[in-house]
């Protein structure tokens, strides 16, 4: 589906059109599953946020206003649910005792460094969270969405500059924490 398509989908979603909302969701499953991999290190995990990001952008339609772009504000919500869903299995993963989150992972030669990546990530950003909220936006959509800085700037509502300097301040922040150990 083409950008254009979505657009207009999701501005008739918002204003209703239930029949829109369903070719929507549909629509945006594929990618919304991609990019929650790009967080999560395990495929279930991945759809297990693809699961609510879905359930939020249903809920939650009606308050896209089309300031910026579908994709912008979807971007949002994917980063925001990926990050809950990690929140949410680390707090399972304390509960059941483990020290750290279990994690399957096919091939320890190839994939451990990468799911250890992201898990290193994630916690540097809930830290950064717990001192520097502003920062983690920024980032998020800049580094993992991939979002150009006029997109951020617009979704943010914050000038581009701003954004430039709070993906600096925030890079720097999770690099301390990443060479740290956290």
């Amino acid at each position: 589906m083409r950008d254009e398509q979505q657009e207009e989908l999701a501005r008739r979603a918002a204003a209703g059109d239930r029949n829109a909302l369903e070719m929507l969701l549909a629509a945006i499953q594929p990618s919304v599953l991609r990019r929650c991999s790009r967080f999560l290190p395990c495929y279930q995990d991945a759809e297990e946020a693809c699961q609510d990001v879905l359930m939020q952008v249903a809920r939650n339609i009606g308050g896209f206003e089309g300031r910026s772009k579908f994709s912008t504000w979807l971007h949002v919500i994917i980063a925001n649910g990926s990050r809950q869903t990690y929140r949410t299995l680390k707090r399972r993963a304390s509960e059941q005792g483990y020290g750290e989150m279990p994690i399957d992972v096919a091939d320890a030669r190839t994939t451990s460094v990468i799911a250890g990546s992201r898990l290193d990530l994630l916690d540097a950003l809930e830290r950064l969270e717990s001192t520097r909220a502003e920062l983690v936006a920024p980032m998020v959509l800049r580094d993992i969405c991939q979002l150009d800085y006029k997109e951020i700037a617009t979704h943010l509502g914050i000038p581009e500059g701003t954004v430039k300097s709070r993906i600096h301040q925030a890079r720097g922040q999770v690099r301390e924490y990443l060479l740290a150990g956290l």
